[in-house]
């Protein structure tokens, strides 16, 4: 007889609700821990291991900052920025609270007193096939940044107690803003259009209001004086030439 086949295995749930294309598919829900930044602003995230990094950096979000230990193997910690932000507009503590997070999920580096970590945008990050799980390039180097942190386990230990594990749908999520984004483009064009439209208008009128000034300007009209003077000049020379 012949073997039974085994039954395909289904991605999640949540992934086929949303009819995910099957090339993009994963098998399994992603793992990602969340982090509250100390000033309360920004949220922090990473995968459980150098697998779910890989689900990270391709479903990254444009507003996304990427930590790493620089030179050593260490988890991918991600801030999540506010919509319009730059690397500058990073408060220095929420850059202190990124790198002490990197620094402490870095098996070599935990143990280090001081390490560097590289920072930089995701959109930034660039993976190619021959590179192995977890590891990335970049796409401009010269947008890296480069910082030093000493071991501070009082932030670390502030930071673990916002710690919560969720299973996200990182690639819905991904959708969705850049949903948001194309929509806020239309959008943006349409007001403008709009604006556009309307100056338009307005350097029309204010055109159309000069010409008139112009018709109607006293350099261009004789005075009602000049208009009886002008005819009984010329009653007088009908007269004369009448006459003659």
């Amino acid at each position: 007889p012949k073997p039974n086949k085994a039954s395909p295995r289904l991605p999640p749930p949540s992934q086929q609700a949303h009819n995910i294309p099957p090339n993009i598919r994963n098998v399994r829900n992603t793992m990602v821990f969340y982090f509250k930044s100390r000033c309360g602003e920004f949220t922090m995230y990473m995968g459980k291991d150098k697998y779910e990094n890989e689900d990270l950096i391709k479903y990254g979000l444009p507003e996304d900052c990427w930590f790493h230990v620089d030179d050593l193997s260490s988890a991918h910690v991600y801030l999540r920025l506010k919509p319009g932000m730059n690397m500058d507009d990073i408060p220095e503590d929420a850059l202190l609270d990124c790198a002490s997070l990197v620094k402490a999920n870095s098996i070599a580096g935990c143990k280090k007193t001081s390490v560097y970590v590289v920072y930089t945008r995701w959109k930034n990050l660039k993976k190619t096939a021959s590179m192995v799980e977890g590891q990335v390039g970049y796409h401009r180097p010269e947008n890296v940044r480069r910082m030093s942190v000493e071991k501070n386990n009082s932030i670390v230990n502030a930071l673990n107690k916002t710690k919560t594990e969720l299973y996200p749908d990182l690639y819905q999520q991904q959708q969705d803003r850049q949903r948001e984004m194309q929509m806020a483009k239309k959008q943006a064009r349409r007001e403008e259009e709009k604006l556009r439209k309307e100056q338009e208008l307005k350097q029309k009128q204010i055109k159309e209001e000069r010409s008139y000034d112009r018709i109607m300007s006293g350099e261009k009209m004789l005075s009602n004086a000049e208009v009886e003077a002008s005819v009984d000049n010329s009653a007088a020379e009908a007269y004369e030439d009448d006459f003659f």
